[in-house]
Formats: C-alpha cells, structure tokens, sequence
C-alpha cells in the first residue's frame, strides 16, 4: 500500500453499495479513476449491483456486500459479516477507496470500514466533519445548491483527485454469446426481424417509478393496432404476473421475455432494439450505456436519474409533491405518472423514432436487423 497520495494510488476500491443503475451511473467516473493512472479497479457493491459489474469493462474484481446501513439489505444482518468484510478488504491491500454515494446517504459508514481495513486514501462527499475517517473530503453541497445529474455528481467527485474523463458514457459490454444468440430468442418469441418492433419494460423496484398496468396496456394497444409494431416485454421472474396482467389488458399479439433472459442476454436486447418504453429504472441505464432510444415514463420522485447521453423523450406529469424522494407515493394518486396519458406515451414514440431517422438527434439503429 502506498501513502504517497491519489497519483501513486494504483490499486483501487470503488464503493457503490446501491442498485443496478446506480452502478451504471457511476461508470464514468470509474472509467476516469482506472485511465488516470492505469489503475486496477475493485468494485464493493451490493448484490443487485454486482449483477451488472461482471459487464463492466473496467472493473477487475468485484466483491459483494450488503450492509446493514443499506434500505435494501434484508434484516438478517449479522455483525461477524462486517468483521469478515474489513479483513476481505485488509487483504486487498488497496491504495484508495472512492465511497460513491447519493446526497441522501452518509458515507461515513463506509469509510469506517475502510479506515478499519487500513486503506491509506479514503475520498467522499461528506455533509459533517469526517475527521480522520475520510483522508479526502469533498463538503456535500446537494440540494442545498442544486441537485447535479447522478453521473455528474460521481464525476465532480473523482475530478477532486485529478481523475478525468474525456469519455463520459456510461460503460458496459455485452457479452459475444449473448449478443449472437438474442435474436435466436426474438424469432422464437414470434418476433418478425424485418418489420418494425421495440421492448417496453413495465415494471421498476418502487412503487412510486410504476406507471399503471392499465394505462401500459393501452399504449401497447395503441403501437400494434394503429402503428403495427411488434412489442417484446420482458420483467424479472418476480414480474412474470404484472406482464401476464397488461398483456391480457391489451387484447393484442405480443411477445414476452420476462423472467427468461440473463442479464447479458437481457442487455444484449435492448442493445439490438430500435427503442425501449420504460418505467425510470435500471433498463433506462442499460439502453443509455449500449445507446439506445429510450421514452422514460419518468416518476417525478427524484430529478436525477434521467437518461444519460441518449436519444430520449422524458414524460412525466407536473406536481407539486415532485421530487419527494420516496418509493411509495406519500400523496396515494401517482399523478406524476397516471396523468401521463397513453396516446402522448405512443406520440413519443413516434416522434423520437423520426427524429433519430431524419438525423435531427443523433443516429438510430436500423429497424431492420
């Protein structure tokens, strides 16, 4: 271990202990931390976010932790975890540790952990005093002064120690296996390859990010009937009963991948779609790191999260509860959302598709695969 400062530090630690597109956020900055130095990248995060951390090109090593200051870890936590945690960590003998965090949540936590596994460098946003549980401390400025794009945030953040980013696309590589066999899986799914066709993803962790089964149905309705697309679903295998839900609502022919593809094969589809319908969750981040077009059915809870350097149309519903932060709708009517109305979600849709053919937006995939 060196203690010569960030420029020697060459062996580093990345914590993001949140979701899937939280990690896929933080892409940029990990790529600018691994090109500042040619550095070795560790990442610590949780379960959810070491799915998609085997996909990153500039993650070496991952290790999965789910700690008890974390809302999603289940209550079965257990203090000798921690312990053999911070040995795990001690034995990584890491340079630095860069602790990624959202402004809601305090990284002092982790940074004791990672002063206990004796890293040298410790860098994060801290709202209070660190003292000498952070080596590097950036004062927390959000929302007090306005609130930055998440992949804004964590690049601001490691540009304090002099690692920039002359790329700031999000950063994942889909598998040769799964992007060969995709299509396979679409001509099985009774997907016509040659004629028009888009994925919509109905379904997203909080209850507050779900625009209604209902009002899915008919935008799906809406696509096949009137502008003959075909539309491929797809959900994990805890939403098979949601899609079954607005596939019987739609009263229409169309495919289902839920619960079937892997995450790589899951990435390698929206890579290959023209467009993705999506609730603002983790396939929005997906579609951003492989470039495809996304409408994002966008619940005004947070102002952070949107589409990353994309082809998009952001729809939401203006409320004055906006940016409440929550998982659940603390006002019960989802108004951000339900207003939304099925046929602008369609006109988005078309609009976006034009747009990114006429050139006006940047360049569109071919519909023709």
């Amino acid at each position: 271990m060196t203690s010569l400062g960030w420029p020697a530090a060459k062996n580093l630690l990345c914590v993001r202990l949140d979701s899937l597109g939280d990690v896929l956020m933080t892409t940029p900055a990990i790529r600018a931390l691994a090109e500042s130095g040619d550095r070795k990248i560790t990442l610590l995060t949780s379960t959810s976010g070491a799915r998609v951390a085997q996909l990153i090109p500039e993650v070496s090593d991952v290790i999965v932790y789910d700690p008890p200051w974390m809302k999603s870890t289940p209550a079965r936590c257990s203090p000798a975890v921690d312990g053999t945690m911070i040995r795990e960590l001690n034995r990584g003998r890491f340079d630095g540790a860069v602790i990624f965090t959202v402004f809601s949540q305090n990284p002092l936590a982790a940074a004791l952990l990672c002063y206990l596994a004796e890293i040298p460098l410790r860098l994060a946003h801290c709202r209070e005093n660190p003292y000498q549980l952070l080596t590097d401390w950036v004062q927390e400025s959000e929302p007090e002064q306005g609130i930055r794009h998440e992949v804004t945030r964590q690049l601001d953040l490691v540009a304090s120690v002099g690692a920039v980013a002359d790329n700031r696309r999000l950063s994942l590589t889909v598998p040769a296996q799964d992007q060969s066999s995709i299509f396979a899986l679409l001509e099985e799914a009774g997907v016509d390859l040659l004629k028009p066709w888009l994925v919509v993803h109905p379904g997203a962790t909080a209850s507050s990010r779900r625009y209604p089964p209902r009002q899915f149905a008919e935008v799906i309705r809406l696509l096949v009937s009137w502008h003959e697309f075909q539309v491929v679903l797809t959900g994990t295998s805890g939403e098979l009963e949601l899609v079954a839900e607005i596939r019987r609502l739609a009263r229409v022919k169309t495919a289902s991948l839920a619960g079937q593809l892997t995450l790589g094969r899951f990435a390698a589809l929206v890579a290959a779609a023209p467009l993705i319908v999506s609730n603002n969750t983790g396939p929005v981040h997906i579609a951003a790191a492989v470039g495809t077009p996304v409408v994002d059915l966008y619940a005004l809870t947070n102002p952070q999260h949107t589409p990353w350097q994309i082809p998009c149309r952001v729809l939401s519903h203006d409320v004055t509860c906006r940016n409440c932060f929550r998982s659940i709708c603390p006002e019960g009517h989802h108004h951000c959302l339900t207003q939304v109305q099925p046929g602008a979600v369609v006109e988005a849709v078309l609009e976006l598709l034009e747009d990114c053919a006429s050139g006006q937006i940047g360049p569109l995939k071919s519909l023709l695969k």
